[in-house]
């Protein structure tokens, strides 16, 4: 790929693709859309000017389900999961060696953590592992933290009653916290996010938008990310879930999204009461994202919807088990399921082991719901998942799980998981004039892009957004 820039990049033409959808080979962008596309375009004066050289040109790509704040902080984060850590000793050498190299007071932030490494952990494990420094663990599924003693006395939490801190049957403390990342977040001193690492890294991906998952973010939270997107730290289009009362900052390239409602099954709200909930977003002008990874919870969640109706732009999270039943009604409500196809693949010896047996055959299912009509996007929920996008596509094109490759998608198919707009995931965008120039170049051709999916983050070209490059291989 060739590229001249002009002083300004309100103007753009891209030469010699093989567009995706498209007929012809050149596309121009101006003011941030699509004007025109043909063949054999020439370049306008003082137009910046790419030759792609017979690469493929995508819609830009866009991750409909991550986690931006808990993302940055992988940088200050010590990985804890089964992947490098196997038993309860190799957790302890792992704390200490963190615990060396730390100033004196400075929290440890543990994350992907799992019950196969070294059990249920609580704050008594974790001091006699490392009982002097304040110690937190993230578990692997994002909804529970476990503090050791010297964490739990920092932020008083024997002083909090609060739904989510779990006590024994004494009522002592242990250590365990449900569901709390944003009352933990504003109690523990915390470094600064490097969210410009998390874009520049997405935007060498092709990525150029993202769907926040984060549940109940708080107000200044949004606002933060908000002033993120508009100080340039990301350069990508963000959809932000949030409540429901939450004020939009009125930013560029950022949105309110649907309003995120989590289940859990130990505390799985009455069907009136979810109904209720979901009543009170779609009120307000909101649709909803509902997390269900268990059949209940989804059973829950549709038996919800046939009560107070479905709004255009309600999702489901995960999908995690589809069982046969429901299918017929996540299609009658028009739901899209925000999957992770590549959670199979990472979490393959944890699944054989903790799945059930009539689980299995419903686990991450996606060529199965295609076949049936139901609307798919896709989503990495980074950090819980790997955020490269060509990883999922050559999982989402490789399913061998479950009921065997029958779930499994071809390659176009699956890269329209991730070229649906924000606020509607499964209707995906096309290369034409009038829409928004968000795009992603490759240099590489498609029939080679389809023989190797996963190499796709290394022949990604230019990552454009609005019409402007926001990434440009060195070539």
């Amino acid at each position: 790929m060739t590229v001249s820039r002009s002083a300004t990049q309100h103007s753009m033409l891209i030469r010699r693709a093989q567009v995706f959808g498209g007929g012809h080979t050149d596309v121009r962008c101006t003011g941030g859309h699509i004007v025109e596309c043909g063949t054999s375009l020439r370049p306008l004066p003082g137009e910046d000017d790419i030759d792609a050289r017979g690469g493929w040109l995508l819609p830009g790509l866009h991750d409909h389900h991550i986690h931006l704040r808990a993302l940055a902080a992988l940088q200050d984060s010590v990985p804890l999961g089964p992947e490098r850590i196997v038993d309860l000793g190799g957790l302890i050498a792992e704390l200490h060696r963190v615990d060396a190299q730390l100033p004196a007071g400075q929290w440890i932030r543990g994350i992907g953590y799992h019950e196969s490494v070294a059990g249920s952990l609580n704050r008594r494990v974790l001091d006699r592992a490392l009982p002097g420094r304040p110690v937190r663990i993230q578990h692997r599924s994002g909804a529970l933290w476990i503090l050791n003693s010297a964490a739990c006395a920092q932020i008083d939490l024997d002083g909090c009653e609060v739904p989510g801190v779990e006590r024994d049957a004494a009522g002592r403390l242990t250590g365990r916290l449900w569901r709390m990342d944003s009352w933990l977040g504003e109690r523990i001193p915390s470094l600064p996010l490097d969210l410009a690492a998390v874009s520049d890294r997405a935007a060498r991906y092709g990525i150029t938008g993202f769907t926040d998952a984060t549940p109940g973010l708080a107000q200044h939270e949004v606002t933060g990310l908000a002033a993120a997107v508009h100080d340039g730290r990301i350069v990508q289009r963000l959809h932000c879930m949030a409540p429901p009362a939450t004020a939009d900052p009125r930013v560029e390239r950022f949105t309110l999204g649907p309003t995120k409602i989590l289940l859990d099954d130990t505390t799985l709200p009455a069907l009136d009461d979810l109904a209720g909930t979901i009543r009170d977003a779609h009120e307000s002008g909101r649709p909803v994202a509902v997390h269900c990874v268990t059949r209940i919870q989804l059973v829950l969640t549709l038996a919800a919807l046939d009560t107070v109706g479905s709004r255009p732009g309600d999702r489901i999270e995960h999908g995690a088990i589809v069982p046969d039943s429901v299918v017929d009604h996540l299609r009658a409500h028009a739901l899209t399921v925000v999957t992770q196809p590549h959670f199979p693949i990472e979490r393959a010896v944890q699944y054989a082991r903790d799945v059930p047996e009539e689980d299995r055959p419903d686990l991450w299912r996606l060529g199965s719901l295609v076949k049936h009509g139901v609307a798919i996007a896709a989503g990495s929920d980074a950090p819980f998942g790997a955020p490269d996008p060509w990883r999922i596509l050559a999982a989402a094109t490789t399913r061998q799980v479950n009921s065997g490759a029958g779930e499994a998608v071809p390659l176009l198919r699956a890269l329209q998981m991730f070229f649906g707009r924000p606020d509607r995931p499964a209707v995906p965008r096309t290369l034409t004039p009038g829409v928004v120039a968000d795009l992603t170049l490759l240099s590489a051709s498609p029939q080679d892009i389809t023989a190797h999916p996963a190499s796709g983050a290394e022949l990604v070209a230019a990552t454009i957004v609005g019409g402007r490059p926001v990434y440009l291989a060195a070539r």
